[in-house]
């Protein structure tokens, strides 16, 4: 027994943190894995999402460390999102600690439902969709005007600069700011809502803003751990595991989801986040 758990919940817990890692990568809601998996294993929804918070916030941190090439030329603008990302954070980990935890139990199957129902809209997919289409009408002007074609659509997209923050609409920073609290508050399915608050916007081409999404949560997630952490409010051997899982599961994810259809990824997610909500709902309500 460790600090209340067997050396089997562990290895669940562990087992849980690798498909929340898998699936964070595959669709972006690692937490309709990870946070029902800590409630499974009896700890109570408030310091379930706490500990959730801390056990996936290596994923953030090692999607920006990897999004170099992304973030290039965006200085000022990633500074401003992670400033945004960090006080969001904090007010929103300061809403679950500070209201009765029957709010937040009562909120968690409606927010399940709602990053379910973010996933099934699929403005990821979309984004991408569209960004290839993009990218496929410029390399053919490129053909017709004899231009070379040597380099991928990839890096078409990475050549084309993000507007100035200047040219940012009032919207897209009540956007920004929403997200950010949300990530501390729950957070799943936040990223995909950050990208559609992004493109909407129309910032920037998909590559980019996909990477500026995850500054906003990245930052969120650290400063909301802080504040769990210096509350009391993580459960460690259960946090530990799931992000020694959730890297391991990310790791593995790129050449397994290669083999996979989008669709069915995308699908299994949606069912399995419909089939939680229900079942909270009926313990909760």
């Amino acid at each position: 027994m460790i600090a209340g758990f067997s050396v089997l919940t562990l290895l669940l817990i562990l087992l849980a943190g690798v498909g929340a890692g898998f699936v964070g990568y595959a669709v972006g809601a690692s937490s309709l894995v990870s946070y029902p998996a800590l409630l499974a294993c009896g700890i109570p929804p408030v310091l379930a999402n706490a500990s959730n918070t801390v056990g996936v916030v290596g994923t953030g941190i090692g999607g920006v460390m990897g999004a170099h090439r992304e973030l290039k030329g965006q200085a000022l603008r990633s500074v401003v999102y992670v400033a945004i990302g960090a006080v969001g954070g904090v007010a929103g980990a300061y809403l679950l600690l500070e209201l009765d935890p029957k709010v937040f139990e009562f909120a968690a199957p409606a927010l399940i439902l709602f990053s379910s129902l973010i996933i099934a809209v699929n403005p990821r997919g979309r984004m991408q969709a569209k960004q290839a289409a993009a990218d496929a009408h410029a390399q053919l002007n490129r053909m017709q005007a004899g231009a070379s074609v040597a380099s991928g659509t990839a890096s078409d997209s990475l050549e084309r600069p993000v507007q100035p923050l200047k040219r940012d609409s009032w919207w897209v920073w009540i956007g920004v700011v929403t997200v950010a609290v949300y990530s501390g508050y729950f957070g799943a399915g936040a990223g995909t809502l950050a990208l559609a608050v992004l493109d909407a916007a129309k910032i920037g081409p998909f590559h980019k803003i996909n990477a500026l999404k995850t500054l906003i949560g990245t930052g969120a997630n650290i400063t909301a751990s802080v504040v769990f952490i210096a509350r009391g409010a993580v459960d460690w051997p259960a946090a530990i595991m799931l992000c020694i899982g959730c890297f391991i599961g990310g790791y593995i994810a790129p050449p397994i989801t290669r083999r996979i259809p989008a669709n069915v990824m995308r699908a299994a997610a949606v069912i399995a986040g419909v089939v939680l909500t229900i079942d909270l709902a009926l313990k909760t309500y």
